[in-house]
């Protein structure tokens, strides 16, 4: 009855809020609103959704982090108002440095920040017993740090490939890589990379807010249920599918449908590997880190320095083959690594 009302309850947050609120950004996207808060906010709703559940069906036990929890709902719920504010009461940016900034995004920004230090706070004071209970135990630190490392070259050799294979079709591959190469001759970039692991504590609440429900929570029923390989694609699946609000109303305005099944594929790929590293070293932070990562270095890599360079995306029928091909190479090969070969009872 327990793990009915917890799955129960991840659902109605996770996917039913999103969809809900996916309603309110078809509205606001009408109107020509700014809804960069939408985002922010569903990052969490996985792990509210975790959080939620275990509240309700373990009152009265002394080993949950209560403190924690409640800081990662209270976070959620004051994101959700700020996202339903701004297409209900819109504000005219503000002028910062000659930069047009959207007060709610501002001020969405500033929750995350002292949601993620309160996190930090009660995370600590939570104490080594009841962080092993709730699946918040750092382990395995050389093999964590090993699968992090991985990732970015990985990341690195997708974005080269990425470049050189459309540079290839269009007649200029290796011009194109020699001038995206130039990139690292930009101070900002390193200094981007320095300030890349310190920004990354007082964020972290958003990345943990998905790591948390998808990784930590609905990867091992699924695997139980339909295998260890299977278990991670059909993550995948649902996991981008989640996505579909902000794919047509925030990462595009005029490819939606090319953008949902792009999602698929970075979803599914990028899952199977976030898969391994939590198989590999059971600790969450370290999908945490990588989901981390992987949005934080596309700036870096692209050399985008300012606004959300996953706004307003094209995305065209063609580049989806070479799309699935690239992060296939770099993620999905990882499905045939052998923490896919042991027995599904092991997640017991």
């Amino acid at each position: 009855m327990k793990e009915k009302t917890k799955m129960i309850t991840f659902l109605i947050i996770a996917y039913g809020i999103t969809y809900v609120m996916g309603i309110f950004m078809w509205y606001g996207n009408r109107k020509g609103y700014d809804l960069s808060v939408f985002p922010s906010a569903q990052m969490l709703y996985p792990a509210a959704g975790v959080a939620l559940g275990v509240l309700l069906t373990n009152k009265g036990e002394k080993k949950i982090p209560k403190g924690f929890f409640i800081t990662l709902l209270v976070t959620t719920l004051i994101l959700i108002l700020l996202s339903l504010a701004s297409v209900a009461a819109p504000m005219e940016n503000l002028v910062v440095q000659g930069t047009s900034v959207s007060v709610y995004n501002l001020v969405s920004q500033y929750v995350l920040i002292i949601g993620s230090i309160v996190f930090w706070i009660f995370l600590i004071a939570a104490g080594k017993e009841k962080r092993k209970e709730a699946g918040l135990f750092w382990k395995n630190g050389k093999a964590s740090a090993v699968v992090v490392i991985l990732f970015v070259f990985l990341y690195f050799l997708r974005t080269l490939f990425s470049g050189l294979l459309s540079g290839l079709l269009s007649g200029t591959g290796v011009q194109y890589v020699t001038e995206w190469l130039q990139i690292f001759n930009e101070p900002i970039l390193w200094i981007s990379v320095v300030v890349l692991p310190i920004n990354f504590f007082f964020v972290v609440i958003a990345f943990f807010g998905e790591e948390y429900g998808w990784r930590y929570y609905l990867q091992p029923l699924l695997q139980k249920k339909f295998g260890l390989r299977w278990g991670v694609i059909i993550l995948g699946v649902v996991w981008g599918l989640w996505h579909v609000p902000i794919d047509l109303f925030y990462y595009t305005q005029t490819s939606g449908i090319q953008m949902i099944f792009a999602q698929q594929i970075t979803c599914i790929t990028l899952g199977i590997f976030f898969a391994y590293a939590y198989m590999k070293t059971e600790n969450i932070w370290v999908p945490v880190c990588l989901h981390y990562l992987n949005n934080n270095l596309i700036p870096i890599f692209t050399a985008t320095f300012s606004g959300d360079v996953l706004e307003n995306q094209v995305v065209s029928w063609g580049d989806l083959p070479l799309s699935l091909l690239i992060n296939g190479i770099c993620f999905g090969f990882f499905l045939l690594s052998d923490v896919f070969k042991r027995r599904v009872d092991i997640l017991e």
